[in-house]
């Protein structure tokens, strides 16, 4: 919107004609979220405490977090609202894959925020069944699915998949091309939730993924980059680095509260509307498979926990660790919370490095 308006005025004002390089509106994105975080953050903390949104904490859970009963949950709203309002300020609204990511945050968004809802007035952890998310999901993720594939939005060969470090190995998944998409956004969405179980941790993992798929949505939107990198170019792919920047710095912002001792949790509204919106992104511009290298930290959360509960089930109860997901047995095996925050994040500041670093590794 803001370049919309003040990039005509460039031959009259020195300086504005910054406003139509992507780079400075991504920058701006993300700058613009984490201020209006930082500034609306304390008055959302408030309102959930007034309205008595404090999270119910699974007896069955490390005995530490206990204490942790009653802190504001439902934090996501925050960083949906301010990631929408910061992106539509810094982008050109004709741009269909931006308008399709929102369709996906929000609507992932909206059924995290329903099943946070029903688990506060149950004064309990049980929201919507397992059944019922994943329906939701599922047809949310169908309406995104035919969405990308009707607008022609993966860019020519559409249903080709980029695999990391091969150069010419691009399968084609036919008509499989929109249960796949269901299957990445579905897949993403709870592996984030998974993860989102110490303080701060989705939160910042969140940020250097978005961060790293920022980089990656600008090189396949940039004809001569996508090229010398032999990546698939997605026109108006870059336009999504402003989205990205934009949850990026949402989610910074968010941080600031949400770090250990948290003030408020981001809740299945926050982590499954994010969920949803990255895995959008990666497969717009033909990267979601790299999203499994770039996000190795919300893969790891996810599979221990499919681990544990194959093992419980097919081992007559024996379990692979020591508890579910892997952040806790971490925990349960005597490292404070902060230490296992900050070794998974470290963890997943290699895996995007690594991610980067396969554009060249081909």
């Amino acid at each position: 919107m803001l370049p919309w308006l003040l990039y005509p005025i460039r031959d009259f004002v020195p300086g504005f004609s910054v406003f139509r390089y992507i780079t400075f509106r991504a920058a701006m994105a993300a700058a613009f979220a984490f201020a209006l975080s930082l500034l609306f953050g304390p008055l959302v903390i408030r309102t959930l405490r007034r309205l008595k949104m404090g999270q119910h904490i699974r007896e069955e859970g490390p005995q530490h977090h206990q204490g942790k009963a009653g802190t504001p949950t439902m934090g996501g709203i925050l960083i949906l609202l301010v990631t929408t309002l910061s992106t539509l300020l810094w982008c050109d609204l004709k741009s269909v894959p931006i308008w399709v990511c929102l369709v996906s945050l929000i609507g992932f968004g909206a059924v995290g925020a329903y099943d946070d809802t029903k688990k506060l007035l149950k004064k309990n952890n049980e929201g919507l069944r397992s059944w019922q998310k994943m329906a939701w999901l599922t047809a949310i993720a169908l309406l995104v699915a035919f969405l990308i594939h009707d607008f022609g939005l993966r860019g020519q060969l559409t249903s080709q998949l980029s695999v990391p470090f091969f150069k010419k190995f691009q399968p084609d998944v036919g008509y499989f091309l929109l249960p796949w998409i269901v299957f990445v956004m579905v897949g993403t969405s709870n592996a984030v939730n998974l993860t989102d179980g110490l303080d701060g941790l989705a939160t910042g993992g969140m940020i250097i993924v978005a961060f790293t798929f920022g980089i990656l949505a600008y090189v396949a939107g940039n004809a001569k980059i996508a090229t010398y990198l032999v990546v698939p170019f997605v026109a108006g792919g870059a336009d999504l680095s402003i989205f990205m920047s934009a949850m990026a710095g949402a989610c910074l912002g968010f941080l600031w509260f949400n770090a250990h001792p948290a003030e408020v949790f981001m809740g299945d509204t926050g982590a499954l509307g994010l969920g949803g919106a990255l895995a959008t992104a990666a497969l717009i511009i033909k990267q979601e498979l790299l999203l499994s290298i770039a996000g190795g930290l919300f893969v790891i959360e996810c599979v221990s926990v499919i681990l544990q509960i194959g093992s419980f089930k097919l081992r007559a109860g024996k379990r692979i660790f020591r508890m579910a997901p892997f952040h806790h047995h971490m925990e349960l095996g005597g490292l404070h919370e902060n230490k296992v925050v900050m070794r998974l994040w470290i963890t997943a500041v290699v895996c995007s490095v690594l991610a980067l670093a396969s554009l060249k590794l081909r």
